[in-house]
């Protein structure tokens, strides 16, 4: 099974960025839609963003719309989150998830392949 590993998270001060990768242990991945989700200490894992197989169809969480872009790279087996405008409020452990479809969802339920996660702290 494809296993997932992101990078890139660190400690920012508010109204920074960072750009998070996800990278992918085989080629099997650039068939399958991808997302970013996020779990904050003490709460539920959220959805962030999804992009399809293709990257021609992207979709985001209303609290990151016009900050966060998400893209894929098929020929590195390499998905990113860019990340601009940072809040306090993004602190949160971020994970990539893989899917089988085309078609990236909202739904945690729907993805089967999960990172380890990367810390995002952003400080006020």
């Amino acid at each position: 099974q494809v296993q997932l590993v992101e990078s890139g998270g660190g400690l920012v001060q508010a109204g920074g960025s960072l750009r998070l990768s996800c990278a992918a242990s085989e080629s099997s991945v650039s068939s399958k839609a991808m997302a970013w989700f996020r779990q904050a200490p003490g709460k539920e894992r959220d959805f962030v963003a999804a992009i399809s197989q293709s990257g021609a169809g992207t979709m985001y969480a209303d609290s990151v719309k016009g900050r966060f872009t998400i893209s894929r790279d098929n020929a590195k087996n390499t998905v990113y989150l860019q990340m601009n405008n940072l809040k306090p409020e993004d602190t949160a452990v971020y994970y990539c998830a893989a899917r089988p479809g085309v078609l990236g969802r909202s739904s945690g339920a729907l993805y089967d392949t999960w990172g380890q996660g990367t810390q995002v702290t952003v400080s006020s």
